[in-house]
């Protein structure tokens, strides 16, 4: 481990040199990509860094022992080195585990009503709320690519990207279904109901990642609509374009250019098609390494959000905290790492 160690920090110290080239940011792409690469090697290199000291407290606490009137203070600096030496391997070992080579990458987010009707859709709106105020909380940015709305308000589907350092890392666990008990605005008798609602976060795809051969594609125009009397264009702006070998559809018709609807379309069909295919490729890996906090599957019930006991629970980490309204305001970061504690340790 201690020259897997010493390779790493080597790298680290070449990174530094070459931030601090001042011609290295008329490239700024590969600025960025050095910048975090750097910024993963740091926690690596830190703890290296402790370990060495703390190896150097145990040399000179053993040296001690030789001498009578130094041994009681050697043996308790020994004992306390020896304790430290462990601490920092075994976090070591966890941040020497590969990581997940998408975890850089920007995420699109699909959230979609389930059971529960109008109810599931006001609440798949205040999950696509949730995630906003998450993402600005972290400085992410979030660009709508597709809706359709609820004359009340609600969102029988959105599908939204939130780009911004290490989004997929910190949201993959967030795919699956989620369940809402609450009384609805709707209902007279104050009775709480109980909808799901489900969420797909997926690793947007570059086309470097994923290629789409144009003459697979069936892509149709059509007059956008929007529920409450929204703007109807006229003109035929909105985009469906089906990829015909595994008939995936996607449609966009958020904007009134339809080579913006396009553009989005695509983004969101290259993302589907490239999950799909790594999902072929790894899934008896995933299966081994999600075991812990579930298979990230749409069908599997992730988390209960119950409105009258201020709750939300976690079932995948048994985890139960009763500040809901926090959390429906952004606050998710004691469930998030949560989550990514009990992956590294199932994959240690």
């Amino acid at each position: 481990m201690l020259d897997k160690l010493q390779t790493i920090a080597a790298r680290y110290d070449e990174l530094e040199a070459r931030l601090a080239a001042p011609d290295l940011y008329d490239d700024p792409k590969n600025a960025a990509a050095l910048l975090r690469e750097r910024n993963r090697l740091e926690p690596v290199v830190t703890a290296y860094q402790a370990l060495l000291a703390a190896r150097k407290s145990q040399r000179e606490a053993q040296e001690m022992l030789a001498e009578p009137e130094l041994r009681e203070l050697a043996q308790e600096e020994l004992a306390a080195a020896r304790a430290e030496i462990d601490r920092l391997t075994e976090a070591i070992k966890l941040l020497l585990i590969p990581r997940d080579p998408n975890d850089d990458k920007d995420v699109i987010v699909e959230i979609r009503g389930g059971a529960g009707g109008e109810e599931s859709a006001l609440f798949a709106h205040s999950l696509y709320r949730m995630y906003t105020m998450y993402a600005e909380k972290r400085g992410w940015s979030v660009e709508v690519l597709s809706q359709n709305a609820t004359e009340l308000g609600g969102c029988k589907e959105i599908v939204f990207q939130i780009s911004g350092d290490g989004a997929y890392s910190r949201l993959k666990f967030e795919s699956g279904v989620h369940r809402v008990q609450r009384v609805p605005e709707t209902e007279s008798q104050g009775r709480v109901h109980t909808s799901t609602v489900t969420v797909a976060v997926l690793p947007e795809a570059e086309e470097v990642d994923f290629q789409i051969d144009p003459s697979d594609l069936k892509i149709d125009t059509f007059r956008s609509s929007g529920a409450g009397g929204q703007h109807i264009n006229k003109t035929e702006s909105a985009i469906r374009i089906t990829h015909l070998p595994t008939g995936v559809v996607v449609e966009c018709q958020d904007e009134r250019s339809q080579h913006k609807n396009r553009d989005k379309a695509m983004r969101v069909l290259r993302t589907r098609l490239f999950e799909a295919e790594q999902a072929k490729q790894t899934a008896a890996i995933a299966a081994e390494r999600r075991s812990q906090v579930g298979t990230g599957d749409r069908s599997e019930r992730i988390r209960t959000y119950n409105f009258p006991e201020n709750r939300v629970s976690d079932h995948r980490i048994k985890l139960t905290l009763y500040k809901l309204a926090d959390f429906m305001d952004g606050a998710l970061d004691d469930v998030i790492e949560g989550l990514i504690a009990a992956d590294a340790a199932n994959r240690a």
